[in-house]
């Protein structure tokens, strides 16, 4: 049975953006948002969860990953504003 994955898009207020892959979204937006580790997310203060999609599959979900990633600016952009046109952060209500 494939493993329930996330690729997920974070933003700060500019936004700048950051796509990662995970298997437990909560667990991992909390790491972003008290920046527990640093990085990319703790250098630019990025907290807010703006997209993500839940994925079957280890493998599916890092090529998804890959895929968002290489997207242009304006394409990730175009991409969030499908689902979430306010930028709002979508951490607090996260249903899956």
């Amino acid at each position: 049975m494939p493993k329930k994955m996330f690729v997920y898009i974070m933003a700060n207020n500019r936004p700048t953006l950051y796509v990662g892959v995970t298997d437990d979204l909560r667990r991992r937006i909390f790491e972003h948002k008290s920046e527990l580790k640093f990085g990319f997310t703790k250098k630019y203060h990025i907290h807010n969860l703006v997209y993500y999609e839940v994925i079957e599959g280890q493998i599916q979900a890092i090529v998804r990953e890959k895929q968002i990633k290489d997207l242009d600016r304006k394409d990730k952009l175009l991409l969030i504003r499908q689902v979430n046109s306010q930028f709002k952060d979508l951490s607090n209500d996260l249903e899956y």
